[in-house]
């Protein structure tokens, strides 16, 4: 079986779950017709990414939340950064939420929520791409993301994230 209606292995949580999402969908069909035709292929997980567009106004997430890991018992820490979506001096932006969801000891990615007017699915897709390749908030750090005023910053919200997980880790301050 395959797609929408079958539950599959999560990215960061333990067990199965319910995503029914055209991405997830798409290659969970491209898997099963490869193995149809004799080729040993295997769907791994799902981290759930999705995005939706209400009025100007974007909002996504990826990987597991803040409710799943607590009713699991799984330890995170998190944090949440309000950037623009590009440059401040460039006209058009507008300040997004973006919450970061980390392992406590190991600084790996577990999840993420962004919300906001411009840049939005940008982030999403990067740190989707990061929790997928089990990165930490350390490697946020580090990232080379495209810069130029209408489409980020020098410090790209992913850095300050990046930044300010870290620095929690690394016990630099601590969140009241």
């Amino acid at each position: 079986a395959a797609g929408d209606g079958v539950e599959t292995p999560h990215h960061i949580l333990p067990g199965s779950y319910l995503a029914p999402l055209a991405g997830p969908a798409n290659r969970e069909g491209r898997v099963a017709a490869e193995n149809i035709m004799g080729r040993n292929t295997e769907y791994k997980s799902t981290q759930g990414t999705s995005i939706v567009k209400v009025f100007d106004m974007v909002a996504g997430g990826t990987g597991a939340t803040e409710r799943q890991l607590a009713k699991l018992g799984i330890p995170f820490e998190s944090i949440h950064v309000h950037p623009s979506g590009h440059a401040g001096y460039y006209p058009g932006t507008a300040m997004m939420h973006l919450k970061l969801i980390f392992d406590p000891t190991s600084g790996r990615i577990l999840g993420a929520q962004v919300a906001g007017f411009d840049g939005v699915d940008k982030r999403l897709d990067v740190l989707a791409a990061a929790l997928r390749a089990n990165q930490t908030v350390y490697d946020l750090e580090e990232y080379e993301l495209a810069y130029a005023p209408p489409f980020g910053s020098a410090k790209d919200p992913i850095n300050m994230a990046g930044f300010v997980a870290s620095n929690i880790l690394r016990g630099d301050f601590k969140l009241w």
